[in-house]
């Protein structure tokens, strides 16, 4: 379980970097900040400390696929853990932040510098790969960029087919659903005809009778 979001007075560069932070509840009453943690972010990837690089990043795509907001459409939950995931890659996708966070050295300084670095960069050579010399961290609109261009190529078509039948079941339960009404709205009117013929053969009977 993840906590609020904490607000900080910080310039406005690092604000929009913590905004997507989070606290890692496993480490406490008093809930720290994720980049503080010990295996926060290797937990919420789902791999480990001595995962290699390709590891993580197979993990990230995974991870990013499962709760990608357009297969979860409408749950806040999906769109929470899908920014989360994408805060863990922006960490342990670099080399040089990875080692920090390793040995508990990483700080907001660091995360603030590596976002103001990133912003120049963006501004100049365009978008590098995480891990690059001139880049430490990619902005989140990079990252999504990047990720969307990988989810497009990779599973686009499985997407299209999981929303397909996904539609054709809905579509089966809405059909089941109105037979079921239809069906309750003919024995409905049979048993109303069944009571008027038992009701008119018992006023004949007794007219018969007198």
């Amino acid at each position: 379980v993840y906590s609020s979001q904490r607000t900080f007075c910080t310039p406005r560069s690092t604000q929009l970097l913590l905004s997507q932070m989070r606290a890692y509840s496993d480490y406490g009453p008093q809930a720290e900040p994720l980049f503080k943690s010990k295996t926060g972010y290797y937990d919420i990837l789902e791999v480990t400390p001595a995962s290699t690089q390709a590891q993580i990043k197979t993990a990230y795509y995974k991870q990013s696929f499962l709760f990608h907001p357009d297969r979860n459409a409408g749950s806040d939950a999906a769109t929470a853990r899908f920014s989360e995931i994408s805060e863990a890659y922006t960490v342990l996708g670099n080399k040089t932040l990875r080692k920090k966070y390793d040995r508990g050295l990483l700080g907001l300084s660091d995360l603030a510098g590596t976002a103001r670095a990133s912003g120049k960069d963006s501004a100049g050579s365009g978008a590098k790969q995480p891990g690059t010399s001139r880049r430490s961290v990619m902005e989140p609109g990079d990252q999504k960029k990047m990720f969307d261009e990988f989810f497009k190529s990779h599973y686009h078509e499985q997407l299209r087919r999981e929303k397909e039948l996904r539609g054709r079941r809905e579509e089966f339960l809405k059909k089941q659903t109105e037979s079921f009404e239809e069906k309750k709205s003919d024995w409905m009117v049979e048993m109303g005809i069944a009571v008027m013929i038992v009701v008119t053969a018992g006023l004949l009977l007794n007219l018969r009778s007198r």
